[in-house]
Formats: structure tokens, C-alpha cells, sequence
């Protein structure tokens, strides 16, 4: 074989797409020492995301001051990957990591984030792509949307900065004072979910509980998305309720939509494009994708249907490599996927599988290898 492209997802609390990436190309350049080996990691928008789009085409860290989770100070980054395009991930200072025990979803805010916007913004980028994933809040993007001039008032007339418990105070929105660098930018906000704002599937009842709500909090903070959503129609003329990913980080996905005019996309999506996929693969002899688990969640469109699709359009084979295979995944097929294995080799639990993935894809991957090397490919 030639060329080889491989880009998988991460298998989520065992192995990065970069280490997935890293292992099968060691296997792969046992049989085909000669060929060409493309690595693409993925991210889904949360932690990671700015690390996976260097590596996959290369860039640049730029550093700055931000305020954190609880308004605290602290340095954050985001991605610069060419002269037009900035890459703000939204976990790099407002991510559940951040807080650790200290989970207050109804207090937490994504300040940060509109601060990292403002400053590629105003050093020329005119494309921001926002990872939104991973979160520790709950509010909607107000708090990024402040940070870039978006100003909220209550009842009373008087100006505050809104956090998941108090979205239900906002009487009055002016969007007049957004920060005029970010008006003319091209904004894509990147997710991996399509959940809308509120409601059952929802930013509060889905997410909220792993960030610290308990069952009345997860109640108070679906109230306030659905005021605060009321308002937004009423004032700035959009609807964002069933917007598919609006709930995204806390309705951050929401927020992007109606403060800031961004466009929401499914991750895998956005980085097929930035990355220039359609180039990389056209001439490529087989694409390896994957991810922890293969699932009818999975025909939705994430990581190894949206890298089918396009390699069908192009007529190259994709095989997925994944940690555990579901039920009902058969439309994969008809999506572009060749073939699906699964690296449990032993079909063990995952409490056991996750010590040994490492190996066991490495066999897996050598295993497809020594059996196209037999057919001749």
C-alpha cells in the first residue's frame, strides 16, 4: 500500500487518538515499511482539542491571562493553525477538570472562553473555531459573552454577569457593545453532541448531574435555560430551544448561536474540513478510523460515520477499529465502512479490557495487517 490515512477518536478513558494513531502506524510499517502513514488525531471539542488539530497539521500554543471557573485568575491557551484560523478550546479554562471536587455547576462561569475569543480576535484570526465540550458550567455562554462586551441587566436595571443559577434574573439583553473584532469573525462552535437547550435531553438533565447538581439544581438550571432562552427570542430574534447541540458545555452551543452569530457543527465535521481531508485521502489506498465503542450513538454522524461519508464520495475503503461493538450498527455498511473489528481479543469487561488496549490493539492492527498483506494489497 501506499498511502494510509488514519484517523481515529480517542477510546475514551484509555487511549488518545494520538497514541491510537502512533500504535497502529507501528504496525502498519512492519508489512508496509514503505508507505505512507497520514495521522489525524481526533477531539470531540472537550479537553484536547487544541493539542489534536496541532498535531494533525501542525501550529502554535499562544498563552494569556484569562479568568478561570470561579473568576480566578489563570493562564490559558488557544491553537493557532494557520494565519486566519484560531482554535479556542473551552475546557482550557473552563473544563471539568478545573474545579475537581469544587463542582458547582449553578455558580460556574465560561468567562474565560470570551476572553480567549477577544484576544485571537484582536491579534487578526478571522476564523475561531470554539471546542465546546467538557465543561464545568452551566450558563449558557453568558459568561464568554460578557467577557466580549455583551452586557445583561436584571429587573432592577442593574448590570451582573449571569452564572447557571442566576440565568433566571435576566430581564435585559445588549449585544450593542460585542466586541467588533468578533462581529466580523467567522465563529464555528465544535461539538459532539445534538442536544437541545433544555428540556428532558437537554444541557441540565443530561450533563449537569457529573458536574455536581443534585436532582433539585438539575431542576433550577433547566428553568433558568428556558427563561434566559425565552428572553433571547424575545429580544435578539432567535430561537435557539431545539437547536441540535445548544445544550453543549452547559448551553454554551446555545449561547454561540445567539450572542455571537457562531455556526454549530459536529466536531468531526469541522476538522475534516480544516484539516483538508478530502485532499489528504483522494489518492489514499485504505482509511483506518475508530473509537472506544461502535454503536447505533455512532450512526449519528461522529467520528468513523463522518470519515465514512466523505471516503465513500471518494471511493477509499474504511475500516473501523473499536473497543467494544454494539448492536443495530449495520447501517455502517451502507455509510462507507468496509469492516468493524473490536480489539477485546480475551471479551473481557472494560474494567480489565482498559489495562491491556494498549496490546491489544497493537495485535489487532497487526493482525488486519498480516491479512491484506495475504490478499495481496
Amino acid at each position: 500500500m501506499d498511502k494510509i490515512v488514519l484517523i481515529p477518536d480517542s477510546f475514551k478513558g484509555t487511549m488518545s487518538s494520538a497514541e491510537i494513531c502512533g500504535i497502529i502506524k507501528e504496525q502498519i510499517k512492519k508489512y508496509y515499511p514503505g508507505s505512507q502513514v497520514i495521522s489525524i488525531p481526533v477531539a470531540d471539542g472537550g479537553e484536547g482539542s487544541v493539542d489534536a488539530f496541532l498535531t494533525a497539521i501542525g501550529g502554535r500554543k499562544v498563552f494569556t491571562q484569562v479568568k478561570g471557573p470561579y473568576m480566578e485568575d489563570m493562564e490559558a491557551f488557544y491553537g493557532v493553525v494557520n494565519e486566519d484560523t484560531a482554535i479556542v478550546e473551552l475546557a482550557a479554562c473552563a473544563g471539568l477538570p478545573l474545579v475537581e471536587d469544587n463542582r458547582h455547576p449553578d455558580k460556574t462561569t465560561t468567562y474565560g472562553v470570551g476572553q480567549l475569543m477577544v484576544h485571537a480576535a484582536a491579534h487578526g484570526y478571522k476564523k475561531i473555531i470554539v471546542g465546546i465540550g467538557g465543561s464545568c458550567t452551566n450558563d449558557l455562554g453568558t459568561g464568554a459573552a460578557a467577557a466580549a462586551g455583551v452586557r445583561f441587566y436584571d429587573r432592577a436595571g442593574q448590570e451582573f454577569l449571569p452564572a447557571g443559577g442566576t440565568l433566571c434574573e435576566i430581564h435585559r439583553i445588549d449585544v450593542s457593545g460585542l466586541d467588533p473584532a468578533l462581529k466580523d469573525a467567522e465563529i464555528i462552535g465544535m461539538c459532539d453532541i445534538d442536544n437541545p437547550l433544555y428540556g428532558a435531553k437537554g444541557a441540565a438533565y443530561v450533563f449537569a448531574p457529573q458536574k455536581g447538581a443534585d436532582e433539585n439544581l438539575v431542576k433550577s438550571l433547566d428553568n433558568g435555560l428556558k427563561s434566559a432562552s425565552r428572553i433571547i427570542q424575545e429580544q435578539l430574534n432567535k430561537d435557539i430551544a431545539q437547536i441540535p447541540g445548544a445544550g453543549a458545555a452547559g448551553g454554551v452551543g446555545g449561547g454561540m448561536v445567539a450572542f455571537f452569530g457562531a455556526k454549530l457543527q459536529m466536531g468531526i465535521e469541522v476538522i475534516l474540513d480544516t484539516v483538508g481531508f478530502d485532499k489528504l485521502a483522494e489518492s489514499a489506498n485504505l482509511i483506518i478510523s475508530g473509537e472506544g465503542k461502535m454503536d447505533t450513538q455512532s450512526l449519528g454522524g461522529k467520528v468513523v460515520i463522518g470519515v465514512a461519508r466523505r471516503a465513500k464520495r471518494l471511493g477509499v475503503p474504511v475500516i473501523a477499529v473499536v473497543g467494544d461493538i454494539g448492536d443495530g450498527i449495520e447501517q455502517a455498511y451502507e455509510e462507507g465502512v468496509s469492516g468493524v473489528f473490536s480489539i477485546n481479543r480475551v471479551a473481557v469487561d472494560f474494567k480489565e479490557a482498559k489495562h491491556r488496549c494498549k496490546s491489544d490493539l497493537a495485535l489487532t492492527a497487526d493482525n488486519l495487517m498480516r491479512f491484506l498483506v495475504r490478499l495481496g494489497y
